[in-house]
């Protein structure tokens, strides 16, 4: 059945959101789609947004219909508004941040482990099983909607950070598909949909806005990471052409943290009063301090923001306690501690590892975003520079639509690169948290028409671990090499075989198989192999045990192989090893779906 609307999904850390616009028009029309959920106990009202929370309810809850939805009877779960009040009052009953979990390659992402830290008596489920949750409730908002229209037959672009490695995206891809939505869905960098939001919005004119040899930067700053791509513009048969040129490290710092910032100076205001925060109610204090940042930093701050939480006594809940932020002390908080002026090429500070820790999220120790940001362009420079420096920008993420955030963005920029020299601001029309969704489905319509794309093949270059020869030592693995298999920017639909000497596979018994990746070699090609390389420059993502299929021309287990690498046309890694002796051929499969342009 052909298609009728193209959506895009935002599946954000902090809130998602759906857009749509049907696909049989020329020139896209895109709508937010009212999102129906619980704003409380048995109560269901549209929101624009849907908070990615989900709240794992008691059984008297669940008897009593409390998560009841218009389409599902005795929920034990909810998700949305109500799921993120609960976490500050059950915040060991709710999940969040589900999507960076899904990018902790540290834990089983398939293993019921959240809420994390949640006792014996809570019914935990898995990121996937979370992401898979919110995806299920927008697509079931969706044919509330649209009834004639299933989700499933339409063209569905759903966002991912540009930073996720194959595996987050193939976690990703899987809990869509549980979810209902359909098996070709398209995954898209969220950076790059912020830049297509913006294209939507610019119409014809954006060629007149940008031109050859400019470079953007997408600065997209949410509720829970960071993340940043530089964008190229050249040239191709007279037409101006948009190419990816590099993206970041997924940077767990964001809105949350500011937040949880502000509330540890309100803390001190209650501390000042006499009144002691307990771990119940700094939940609900980071929760104020949240609402009062958006008051104070709005379209139209106010001067100070009241910070209430629920009052305690030895039995019940009673009363209220109450101080103020003012918009000079959220500024200062947030402009010293998230974005310092600092020098280009500094790096964030590394914290000495403590002896013991608690497990978990990998969160930054150096919330200097304005740090990260130099580091990143440091890293990606061209030839005769000393870090990248754009032409232009693009701010994205619900943190940047305060304006003096983005003021001391630009601050930074004339510091490093002086006077009159600060990139340009492509300011779109459109709401920055409504922004990726937007761009999503503007994108299926593009693909669909062949509108405007923005090209750049793989993100990464893909390595596997090679064990190499040598005598044994007690108590040492033997030295790992790594062999390029996947070179930076390979396209979707191509194929090579990879240069080199043959390589023993084992077969016949459980194997270990090791890969990586590098967002920062760009010049490594098929074949090259790497003996050593720089901390950072190589992060290893999820390895593989399986037992391939034995074959009698192996000695000792092994046979010795050369490797053949697809990409697929939906962006699937196929990695080949090929038999030199007998031609047989063994197949290891992971993807990088649409790490090129969606």
């Amino acid at each position: 059945m052909n298609a009728k609307f193209s959506i895009g999904i935002d599946l954000g850390t902090t809130n998602s959101v759906l857009a749509y616009t049907p696909l049989d028009v020329e020139e896209p029309h895109i709508e937010l789609l009212p999102i129906p959920q619980l704003v409380a106990a048995s109560t269901v009202e549209n929101r624009p947004m849907l908070p990615s929370f989900l709240y794992i309810s008691t059984e008297e809850e669940a008897q009593a219909g409390s998560c009841d939805l218009p389409w599902a009877a005795g929920n034990h779960f909810a998700v949305g508004a109500y799921a993120r009040a609960q976490a500050a009052d059950v915040p060991r009953r709710t999940v969040a941040a589900a999507k960076s979990w899904l990018c902790h390659s540290r834990v089983d992402r398939r293993k019921e482990i959240l809420p994390w830290n949640a006792p014996e008596d809570v019914a935990k489920v898995s990121p996937v099983t979370a992401t898979q949750r919110y995806l299920a409730h927008m697509a079931a908002a969706w044919h509330d909607a649209f009834p004639e229209a299933p989700i499933g037959e339409q063209k569905v672009t759903l966002t991912v950070p540009a930073s996720f490695d194959a595996s987050a995206r193939e976690l990703t891809r899987e809990a869509a598909v549980a979810a209902g939505l359909p098996e070709d869905i398209i995954l898209l960098e969220e950076p790059q949909s912020a830049l297509y939001a913006w294209l939507a919005a610019a119409g014809r004119q954006w060629r007149k806005q940008l031109k050859v040899d400019d470079t953007l930067l997408v600065c997209d700053i949410g509720g829970g990471t960071t993340d940043f791509t530089l964008i190229s513009v050249a040239e191709e048969n007279g037409e101006l052409q948009l190419t990816r040129r590099a993206v970041g490290n997924h940077i767990l710092v964001g809105g949350d943290n500011m937040d949880l910032a502000l509330a540890h100076t309100a803390k001190g205001k209650f501390g000042d009063q006499q009144v002691d925060i307990d771990p119940w109610q700094a939940v609900g204090l980071w929760h104020s301090c949240r609402t009062a940042k958006e008051l104070l930093l709005g379209p139209e701050p106010l001067e100070a923001a009241p910070i209430t939480v629920l009052g305690r006594s030895s039995k019940v809940i009673g009363g209220t306690v109450t101080t103020e932020l003012s918009r000079n002390e959220v500024s200062d908080i947030l402009l010293d501690g998230f974005f310092p002026l600092c020098e280009l090429g500094e790096h964030p500070k590394r914290r000495m590892a403590s002896g013991f820790k608690e497990i978990g999220l990998p969160f930054e120790s150096d919330v200097a975003i304005t740090k990260h940001l130099s580091h990143f362009l440091s890293l990606h420079h061209g030839d005769g520079e000393s870090a990248a420096r754009p032409t232009h920008i693009i701010f994205n993420g619900g943190v940047m639509k305060a304006t003096a955030l983005q003021q001391r963005m630009m601050e930074v920029f004339e510091h490093w690169f002086g006077d009159g020299q600060v990139p340009d601001i492509l300011e779109g029309s459109q709401d920055l948290d409504f922004a990726v969704a937007r761009g999503a489905a503007y994108y299926g319509h593009a693909k669909d028409t062949g509108g405007i794309r923005i090209r750049g093949g793989t993100a990464r270059a893909y390595y596997v671990g090679i064990e190499t020869l040598g005598l044994a030592v007690p108590g040492a693995e033997r030295p790992l090499h790594a062999l390029c298999v996947v070179p930076h920017g390979m396209e979707e639909g191509t194929s090579i075989e990879v240069p080199g000497n043959e390589i023993g596979l084992a077969v016949g018994e459980e194997a270990h198989f090791r890969f990586f990746n590098s967002a920062v070699r760009k010049d490594d090609q098929p074949g090259v192999i790497l003996e050593h390389w720089n901390e950072g420059e190589l992060v290893e993502t999820d390895s593989l045990e399986m037992i391939l299929e034995a074959a009698d021309e192996a000695n000792d287990g092994y046979v010795p192989v050369k490797f053949e690498t697809c990409i697929t046309e939906l962006g699937v890694l196929e990695l080949w090893c090929v038999s030199a002796i007998s031609g047989d051929r063994w197949k290891l499969e992971f993807s990088v779906r649409d790490e090129r342009e969606g």
